[in-house]
């Protein structure tokens, strides 16, 4: 069953209306119904093709958060072999919303770590929407330090609408672990690759994406807060989210101009939910050049290539 955005409603009544045609040819075997459904086919891809051919930032939001998109977990297991995950911080315990472990991605030994959503209400609340805990971000920070020991490139796929704000959080240090985290990303002398492949919020995803080349699906959205949060700061009223999302410049084109990403991987049209199969192919080819991009750089030469990026971000965009 598809989940229509609420953008999409017109969409949903076309191919609901197709959708029934042919389930009514199927109880009456005599009735031919194929030509009528097909002209419904094609009016519901062209409306597609309208919808999104100029999504304003609000309905990219949408489209980033949206339940069915490919998640951290079918990542990894589309496009990495020999994964062995690894858990828990040596500290206080083991976070759910963080991912990571050992694996092979194009045969060549790396450690991969991402944030997950789940993809049902058990592994929903299991996973905490994908907000992470001090554990998670901690968790996060021996994983890279284990890679930086051994010499492993670390990918990192970026899904969060940021930490987890919980009383517990905030006592077990939640700034604090997202600062060391941060900090690892830019000590450690391997290459780091990072792909915001829903959304990316706040400290939550910076903790993961403080990297030498990030890349953003093309309807992902990486910003300092939510646009329902920033309303609520600016106009007291969360149904501002609209023009917070204008304001905040967080699409992919906008971060493309500002620095912030180094590319954008194209998304099927109606977003990756709609062929999750070809997106996750898209951001495996993103991510084998963007390593390919790296490979010849020693140590030296990738911790200074990831200061100068954050310390260059946003220069471009200002002085346009």
């Amino acid at each position: 069953m598809t989940n229509y955005l609420d953008f999409e409603k017109p969409l949903a009544e076309i191919e609901g209306k197709a959708e029934e045609l042919r389930a009514l040819a199927r109880s009456n075997a005599g009735m031919d119904v194929e030509a009528e459904a097909g002209a419904l086919d094609r009016k519901a891809a062209d409306l597609l093709r309208d919808l999104y051919k100029n999504l304003s930032p609000w309905r990219k939001c949408q489209v980033a958060r949206h339940p069915d998109r490919p998640h951290c977990r079918d990542y990894i297991e589309a496009l990495f072999a020999e994964y062995t995950p690894l858990a828990g911080d040596r500290t206080f315990g083991e976070d759910e919303a963080v991912m990571g472990g050992l694996a092979r991605f194009d045969d060549r030994p790396v450690m991969v770590i991402g944030h997950e959503k789940g993809n049902d209400t058990k592994s929903r609340i299991t996973r905490n929407f994908g907000m992470a805990r001090p554990e998670g971000y901690r968790k996060a920070v021996r994983l890279m330090q284990m890679a930086d020991r051994f010499g492993l490139p670390v990918i990192t796929l970026v899904d969060t609408p940021g930490a987890y704000p919980g009383k517990g959080a905030e006592e077990r240090g939640q700034s604090e672990a997202i600062a060391r985290a941060t900090e690892t990303c830019l000590q450690i002398g391997v290459p780091l690759v990072s792909v915001i492949i829903g959304e990316g919020g706040s400290g939550g995803a910076v903790a993961f994406a403080s990297a030498n080349r990030v890349a953003m699906l093309e309807h992902s959205v990486y910003s300092v807060i939510s646009p329902e949060g920033c309303a609520s700061i600016l106009w007291k009223d969360a149904e501002k989210m609209r023009e917070a999302a204008e304001a905040l410049r967080l699409t992919a084109q906008d971060l493309i101009k500002l620095g912030v990403a180094d590319r954008i991987i194209d998304e099927p049209l109606g977003g990756a939910h709609r062929d999750r199969a070809r997106a996750i192919t898209a951001v495996g080819k993103s991510l084998k050049a963007m390593l390919g991009d790296l490979a010849k750089k020693d140590r030296a030469a990738l911790i200074r290539d990831r200061r100068e990026k954050f310390l260059k971000m946003g220069a471009k965009g200002l002085a346009a």
